[in-house]
């Protein structure tokens, strides 16, 4: 089942932001619209999902209804504080957004732009399996105004699919792509690395496939083995092998190569892009996710989901049919809230910063650990030409490797 939400303050009924929040409209402003459903659970996902059997009190037919009635609240509630401003990016997430009908996430994004606004060129991507993309869906989301999907191939190995619990079969990733090709969408592929039984054969399979599609994106994540999921279970129970850390090092590190080799530039620890333009700046690096590692406000829409405005965050209640309750009763679906002190948000931008190619400004950095970053370079985990020149702190590869080393060091 999904993990629980974090404890902070009580939220208000109404949803209005503290008086003393200093709103800035300058701020880029994202939306994210979260779908918490899928056909099966994937034995290693802790996310807000739900398969048809756990929805208990609601449907997926009246879901896109729904959110839109948060939409209208969070226009309200922004306009009483004059926070009002036009998207900047959007990101359908889940779950799986693609199970529902494309014309009901036509219908969500039309509510946000027209709450909101958006500006020219903002980027706006739609998660989807793979086995839920036809030439249909494609062009129903494009004429809505979606210009980037973002798709789950995880891998190309079936055995490590089956170790995933994913259930698409591979060879719908290409044809997957080449539906949104032929939309004239921009494409991401996200593959997973570390799973049970997978090798690094299996992985170079994946990263060839993955490449071979001729992605605008790719996105690579070690798998994680998180508590209370089926995999943690039978980890724990001695059924599979938890992960190797040594193997995913090694996954890493071929992953980085044969994307570089590719044309592929890192600009997150996890994420590669290609040009033009490099790191942060290629056209293709996701921008939402970007909004998320520099503190931009976002509103998150949906059962779940998290936001953050001018240093406040919230989350709202967890399960579909609570979230509906409220928003039928008129009320905000938040669960609760917190501002964090400096101490936390200092501890938050060294550690989301610092995995950007960009680097982490030194001066972003407590006073009482920046000698420390003269250690990190001598250990080969900081460029010095990055530390000496720009007065940033950019990660080698190694310093990617190790990448939670290096922010205990600047933070402990």
């Amino acid at each position: 089942m999904p993990g629980a939400l974090p404890l902070g303050d009580p939220a208000p009924t109404d949803g209005r932001l503290p008086a003393d929040l200093p709103v800035d409209r300058a701020v880029p402003f994202s939306a994210y619209l979260h779908v918490p459903f899928c056909r099966v659970r994937c034995g290693y996902c802790d996310f807000n999902t739900y398969t048809a059997t756990e929805l208990r009190g609601t449907s997926q037919d009246q879901y896109a209804d729904t959110l839109i009635r948060e939409i209208a609240l969070a226009r309200d509630v922004l306009a009483e504080r004059d926070g009002l401003r036009p998207l900047d990016t959007v990101f359908f997430g889940g779950g799986t957004p693609t199970l529902l009908p494309p014309g009901d996430l036509a219908r969500m994004l039309r509510a946000a732009v027209d709450a909101f606004g958006i500006r020219d060129g903002a980027e706006v991507t739609v998660e989807a399996n793979p086995d839920t993309v036809t030439d249909d869906v494609v062009r129903t989301l494009v004429d809505a105004g979606v210009n980037r999907l973002s798709i789950g191939m995880q891998s190309a190995v079936p055995h490590v699919l089956a170790a995933l619990d994913r259930t698409h079969r591979p060879e719908n990733v290409g044809t997957a792509v080449r539906a949104a090709r032929d939309g004239g969408l921009d494409v991401s592929v996200d593959l997973i690395y570390g799973a049970p039984g997978e090798s690094l054969v299996d992985w170079e399979r994946s990263l060839e496939a993955a490449i071979a599609l001729e992605p605008d994106h790719v996105s690579a994540y070690a798998l994680i083995i998180e508590d209370g999921t089926k995999l943690a279970r039978q980890i724990r129970r001695g059924e599979v092998p938890a992960p190797d850390d040594d193997l995913q090092a090694d996954m890493y590190e071929l992953a980085d190569a044969r994307l570089a080799a590719a044309g592929f530039d890192w600009y997150e620890v996890s994420n590669w892009a290609k040009g033009p333009g490099h790191g942060t700046q290629s056209v293709h690096a996701s921008r939402h996710n970007l909004a998320y590692w520099r503190g931009s406000d976002w509103w998150g829409f949906g059962p779940g989901a998290h936001s953050h405005v001018a240093g406040l965050r919230w989350w709202n209640v967890k399960h579909p049919a609570a979230y509906a309750q409220r928003l039928d009763l008129g009320e905000s679906p938040a669960a609760g809230r917190e501002r964090p002190d400096p101490e936390a948000r200092t501890l938050e931008r060294v550690l989301l910063l610092s995995r950007l190619a960009e680097g982490l400004p030194i001066d972003e950095i407590a006073e009482a650990h920046r000698e420390r970053v003269a250690e990190l370079i001598s250990d080969g985990l900081v460029d010095p030409a990055s530390a000496l020149r720009d007065k940033r702190v950019r990660l080698t590869l190694r310093g990617r490797l190790l990448a939670d080393a290096v922010v205990r060091a600047l933070t402990e």
